[in-house]
């Protein structure tokens, strides 16, 4: 079957699909809001050990991601184009250092901010207009890295 996509990038979505996704957004952003996983008190607690709340609340969705993950491989799974769904397993690193590494940074930085990247624009539009700092240095991070990324070790 030939490639629906444009030659040399990808295709864009349609209006209806926008639409869709800014759905499944939306929901998303109320299911976050609703079970306090934006909530800075919350997530201090969690990194104090004194709740068990967001424990619970990232153990659940581990626990979805790996049936979800199981499910996939099992079922032959194909994308909407037809292209079969791959999921390829993580490179195995002596120590597998740049996860540990990597996980650490994130962590540290979610503790000192007391937000990890997808609740920022939830908590923006929410009006917490403070985090505006934070995505701004995200973003900036992200550019960094992808100017750098060939001259890192991978």
């Amino acid at each position: 079957m030939a490639d629906p996509r444009p030659a040399g990038g990808r295709g864009f979505p349609g209006p209806l699909e926008l639409v869709g996704y800014a759905a499944i957004g939306a929901g998303f952003a109320i299911v976050l809001a609703k079970s306090e996983a934006i909530s800075w008190f919350r997530i201090q607690e969690m990194f104090r050990f004194q709740s068990f709340h967001m424990y619970g609340l990232l153990g659940s969705a581990v626990l979805t991601a790996a049936v979800s993950v199981h499910l996939l491989k099992r079922s032959g799974a194909r994308a909407r184009n037809g292209e079969p769904i791959v999921l390829e397993d993580k490179e195995r690193t002596p120590g597998m250092v740049r996860y540990w590494a990597g996980g650490t940074l994130f962590g540290v930085g979610w503790g000192l901010l007391g937000a990890c990247p997808g609740p920022l624009y939830i908590l923006l539009g929410g009006g917490v207009t403070v985090y505006l700092v934070a995505l701004v240095a995200a973003l900036a991070g992200t550019l960094l890295y992808g100017l750098l990324q060939s001259r890192l070790p991978h």
